[in-house]
């Protein structure tokens, strides 16, 4: 989780300005049979491409936004609103034409009227914005095309040939009925409503399948992900089973927004290098939080957490190698980062929790490789360890901020490192990236070696030659 935040993502799109207005609506117009509102509060939100990157942005990743406004009092709102956020805004100015605006009327919770405060965008020269839009892709890995069917993209085609030609992932939330002017991008995340549209009602999952796999070999896509809203997403991909994700139960279901929030997350998560079905259950998980949200809404890191822990469900402890393999493939599909180490741990101390401590704090689950009774003896001597290996793992067990724990009796743990392929391997700082066991299997799977800084004055072999001196540790 926490590599999400050197995520790279350009979004372009249709921007867009949301006011509010609420108050109170207590008498009937003399004038006509229409609500009196008596507005007391006023506000500004980012709508449409602009809430993508809040998604982004609320999630700690570095994203740049890029889309037209008017030059008008909206844009000045609308920058005013994004001022703030980690977002970096590239607005090209039309003189002729409004920023799309959205006024919602709104009185006890209900909204009573929407008024729309736009023109199309279509006809407009989108030179300045081609000329900004190559510019910005040296700095990302990731495209996010936000249509809305404002105009915005109208030459769409060239913004995903430019980014596929220099390599990059392009995904698009499409508004438009004719897929074939997606054609060659990374990933669609059409809606179950907007996916019909285009394809028709199926009667059967297998009917949605082959209708959902035709468009990806039609269009040349890697994939195609429809979010079902209550029945969550179905992911389907040239030569792959469906893969369905359910989503989880909200006492509020409100899918304001929840594309923006699903196709920022996945964004994110493969720029870091996340495996598209990883990705795909994470954004899963940040869906499930913003249904819960009444309106546009985005999501903390902290709430990102809580939703992967809530939809995990594994247990913890001392494991064997086959289910520990098993266990980590799951954390892993469902958006967890792995963390892995290794060692003797033969007396526990405080320079032990310090560094499992750090260890933890780089990802969401710790897996301890711990060293055999004999493998121990190998590397310290005959007289170790003074625990047995089942009291190791049992104390380690019972720290909080370790997952797993499991034994290895070989003289490195390189080929156990290789087998569970963790998404980062630590170890102390007393090591070299290229003496630390497994570290190239990890490297070579798209993973991070990382090193801490060890407690000082603080070891086993320290603490076992003050026991035998009498002195306090």
């Amino acid at each position: 989780m926490h590599a999400l935040s050197t995520a790279k993502v350009l979004v372009v799109g249709d921007l867009m300005l949301d006011d509010y207005w609420e108050g109170e609506a207590s008498r009937i117009s003399p004038e006509a049979p229409v609500p009196v509102v008596h507005v007391k509060k006023e506000y500004s939100k980012a709508g449409g491409a602009a809430n993508v990157a809040l998604n982004i942005a609320a999630l700690e990743g570095q994203v740049r936004l890029l889309g037209l406004v008017g030059a008008d009092l909206a844009a000045e709102k609308l920058a005013k609103v994004l001022q703030d956020t980690r977002i970096q805004s590239d607005f090209i100015v039309e003189k002729s034409l409004p920023t799309i605006t959205k006024l919602r009327i709104i009185s006890q919770n209900h909204q009573l009227i929407r008024a729309d405060f736009e023109k199309n965008f279509e006809l407009v020269d989108k030179t300045p914005l081609l000329k900004a839009y190559e510019a910005a892709l040296k700095e990302v890995n990731v495209v996010i095309l936000s249509d809305y069917g404002k105009g915005t993209l109208s030459e769409i085609q060239t913004l995903i040939q430019k980014a596929r030609q220099k390599k990059k992932i392009v995904l698009i939330d499409p508004k438009s009925l004719d897929f074939s002017i997606y054609a060659g991008a990374s990933i669609l995340t059409p809606n179950l409503k907007e996916f019909e549209q285009v394809v028709g009602p199926s009667a059967t999952e297998a009917e949605m399948a082959q209708k959902a796999l035709k468009l990806v070999e039609l269009h040349r896509l890697d994939a195609l992900l429809v979010t079902r809203g209550p029945q969550g997403m179905s992911l389907y991909q040239e030569g792959k089973a469906p893969v369905h994700i359910p989503t989880r139960a909200r006492e509020v279901f409100d899918v304001s927004g929840a594309g923006d929030t699903v196709i920022g997350v996945l964004g994110m998560a493969l720029s870091v290098g996340y495996a598209l079905e990883t990705a795909v259950n994470l954004s899963n998980s940040a869906a499930g939080v913003v249904v819960g949200k009444m309106g546009t809404a985005t999501l903390s890191v902290a709430e990102l957490h809580q939703a992967i822990a809530e939809n995990s469900g594994l247990p913890e402890g001392v494991l064997d190698e086959a289910t520990l393999k098993r266990y980590v493939k799951d954390a892993q599909h469902k958006g967890e980062v792995v963390v892995m180490t290794n060692g003797c741990f033969d007396i526990l101390h405080a320079g032990h929790v310090d560094y499992l401590t750090e260890a933890k704090k780089l990802g969401d689950r710790l897996v301890v490789a711990v060293n055999t009774d004999e493998s121990v003896s190998k590397l310290k001597g005959p007289h170790r360890p003074i625990n047995s290996l089942a009291d190791r793992m049992k104390l380690l067990a019972a720290l909080g901020v370790v997952d797993w724990v499991l034994p290895f009796g070989e003289e490195t743990p390189e080929r156990l490192i290789g087998e569970v392929l963790p998404d980062i391997l630590v170890k102390g700082a007393d090591y070299e990236i290229h003496q630390i066991a497994g570290a190239k299997a990890i490297l070579k799977n798209g993973g991070q070696v990382k090193t801490i800084t060890l407690t000082p004055n603080r070891s086993t072999t320290a603490t076992i030659k003050k026991i035998k001196l009498g002195e306090k540790t």
